[in-house]
């Protein structure tokens, strides 16, 4: 297949190239700055210069394709108080990629999230999917990105073969700029590594490897209107989380209480708090999927993340 991918050289779209291209896909990646460009030519792919803004680039290169895989999303103006931009634009790509490939039963993935989608419980496939999703278009926030997963699976059933792949809060691997190495970093700037109440809250996680197969099978054989789990261990405690990295550190590990955390954890208290587990079941039954990277901890425990001073990097397109 001819492939357009989006965010094609950012974390998971730059694992995502090299899987297709391995598999005897070719490969268009979107290039909004010349370091992308040079990055997705050297990876062996076409390069597209754009943006997500750019709606007339998107639906022609859609049309051109025998495949669409969406990965970009605008994280730099979203970390920056600017989350209704950024998935306003999200959703206007997603309606733009929807009028270029409708009737032709073409194959459409993109990435969503399964962070908070079921807090307190395992979250499965099927949650999400109900008409308070089909709506959140209306109620701003995280919501937005679920309604427009939802507009991506209703293109179904104008002969789209869209599939869903929800990617857990923390996409692992030796690079990862993200969560894991803003942790990293607060506990080296703080001098201790925390976790809130008593850690026993729970996060999914993926190697970034395994991550990127599950999107090549996605585009291969995901039936039409499909929900994916990209999920390789289904919730690791936060406070296990912490003890790595104090380890590694050699730091003291301590909880913080809820009420102190987001003077601790800044923007990223918030998402920490969250107990939101995963399971991937329906994902493996259906496709065959089956995680063979390290689990996070064992990822932690590499020492990779502990190298120099992390920094959390915004998406490219």
């Amino acid at each position: 297949m001819h492939v357009f991918v989006t965010g094609a050289s950012g974390w998971i779209g730059s694992a995502v190239v090299p899987e297709l291209i391995g598999a005897g896909h070719q490969v268009t990646g979107l290039a909004r700055s010349d370091a992308s460009a040079a990055a997705l030519t050297a990876a062996g792919a076409e390069v597209l210069r754009g943006t997500l803004d750019d709606l007339d680039c998107l639906r022609s290169a859609a049309g051109a394709s025998d495949g669409v895989i969406h990965l970009a999303f605008k994280h730099d103006i979203a970390f920056s108080g600017g989350f209704q931009d950024a998935a306003d634009a999200d959703r206007r790509a997603v309606e733009a990629f929807g009028e270029a490939l409708a009737d032709s039963d073409r194959p459409f993935v993109i990435a969503s999230g399964t962070l908070g989608l079921a807090p307190g419980r395992v979250a499965t496939e099927r949650d999400g999917l109900g008409p308070a999703s089909a709506t959140a278009h209306r109620s701003g926030g995280a919501q937005i990105r679920m309604a427009t997963a939802q507009t991506t699976l209703s293109l179904a059933s104008r002969s789209v073969h869209s599939s869903v792949v929800r990617l857990p809060p923390t996409v692992h691997g030796d690079g990862d700029h993200g969560f894991m190495a803003a942790l990293v970093g607060i506990a080296r700037d703080k001098g201790v590594s925390r976790y809130i109440g008593d850690g026993s809250n729970r996060w999914p996680a993926v190697h970034r490897l395994d991550a990127a197969h599950l999107f090549r099978l996605a585009l291969e054989k995901a039936p039409a209107g499909s929900v994916l789990h990209a999920v390789a261990d289904e919730g690791v405690p936060i406070r296990d989380i912490a003890e790595v990295i104090g380890r590694h550190l050699d730091l003291p590990v301590g909880a913080i209480s809820p009420e102190d955390a987001a003077e601790h954890f800044a923007w990223l208290a918030g998402y920490l708090a969250i107990d939101s587990p995963a399971s991937s079941e329906l994902t493996r039954e259906l496709l065959g999927w089956h995680p063979t990277n390290p689990g996070l901890i064992e990822d932690l425990d590499k020492g990779h993340y502990f190298h120099g001073t992390p920094k959390t990097e915004a998406a490219k397109t």
